[in-house]
Parts: C-alpha cells; sequence; structure tokens
C-alpha cells in the first residue's frame, strides 16, 4: 500500500484522536498493512501518520 492510500484510509475516519492505536488501525483498514510491515520505517511512518506520539511509536516499534 502506498502512503497516498494509506492517508486517504486515515482521512476517512473522524475522531481518530480519541482512539486507541489498535482502533486506529483496525478502523483504517491498515491492520495488516502494519503487521505484514516488514520494514521499521515503514510501521513507524504509518503510526506518524495515524498521529501516534514518537515515545509511543518507540515502544511499539523496537
Amino acid at each position: 500500500m502506498k502512503e497516498q492510500e494509506i492517508i486517504k484510509a486515515i482521512n476517512k475516519i473522524e475522531g481518530i484522536g480519541g482512539m486507541t492505536v489498535n482502533e486506529r488501525l483496525y478502523v483504517c483498514g491498515l491492520m495488516d498493512e502494519f503487521e505484514n510491515a516488514l520494514i521499521k520505517d515503514k510501521a513507524k511512518k504509518i503510526l506518524e501518520l495515524l498521529g501516534v506520539d514518537k515515545p509511543s511509536i518507540d515502544k511499539i516499534v523496537k
């Protein structure tokens, strides 16, 4: 999935800021994309695009 497609999926969802990371991934249809991300940078980018803060990203993507 290209970055533009990820952004499009995220932009379809309202109220994303009040959701947990797993909820954000699920409602945006990005759970499989995230889980299958073999490159940590891609996983980090997905989390950044979802609005997850850097300390949380560092904990999730080790």
